[in-house]
């Protein structure tokens, strides 16, 4: 809006100058690319990431097995838990020694973190496996995935406003370094005869 009215302002006035004009029209049009181009920018980066990560999904749940297992024996200490996702449940987790069967029909045996507070030798819980029995970490959710994706839009509008302003904001200090180099040779030409008597100043 002010940028609307910097250009209403100045359009008649006798003491425009051309650069007035010009950082009005700046602003004007910063305003406009801000306005209608940034969110373009998010919606595309947003529905870029939304695809990519939705097929990242679907590769996961083919590629990883939730699978039964059992407790041969509770571990003594538990290390960090790699996914972030289970850190905040961390008390109910213990570190064991089980077996499973993974998809292949391969027998395995390994220390897993089971979802069970204090485990005891036959107790079942779930893991996720590869194809060939190896532990990994679940598979991606699509909420999850969806909640990276409009991250991922809001970072992209919000970097395209500050580039836009960046931008309005180095061209607009150009242009006043530029006034003030005109100033000084102004001042220059005027400065032998300032103040000077008889200079007819």
């Amino acid at each position: 809006m002010r940028a609307i009215g910097g250009l209403w302002r100045w359009r008649h006035n006798p003491l425009r100058r051309g650069t007035d004009l010009a950082e009005a029209w700046l602003a004007l049009a910063a305003v406009v690319l801000i306005l209608a181009v940034a969110p373009l920018v998010g919606a595309a980066v947003g529905a870029a990431a939304q695809g990519a990560l939705q097929e990242s999904v679907r590769d996961q749940r083919a590629a990883r097995h939730l699978v039964a297992a059992t407790v041969v024996r509770k571990l003594s200490r538990s290390p960090l838990d790699p996914d972030p996702e289970t850190a905040s449940g961390r008390g109910t987790h213990s570190r064991v020694m089980a077996n499973w069967t993974a998809p292949d029909g391969t027998v395995r045996q390994g220390a897993v973190t089971a979802g069970i507070k204090s485990p005891a030798a036959g107790d079942h819980f779930t893991i996720w496996t590869d194809q060939r029995g190896r532990t990994v970490p679940r598979p991606l959710d699509g909420a999850t995935a969806t909640t990276h994706a409009v991250l991922a839009g809001f970072g992209a509008t919000v970097l395209a406003v500050g580039l836009v302003e960046g931008a309005r904001r180095l061209i607009v200090w150009r242009m006043v370094l530029r006034r003030y180099a005109r100033w000084d040779r102004a001042w220059d030409r005027a400065g032998p005869d300032w103040g000077r008597t008889g200079a007819g100043s």
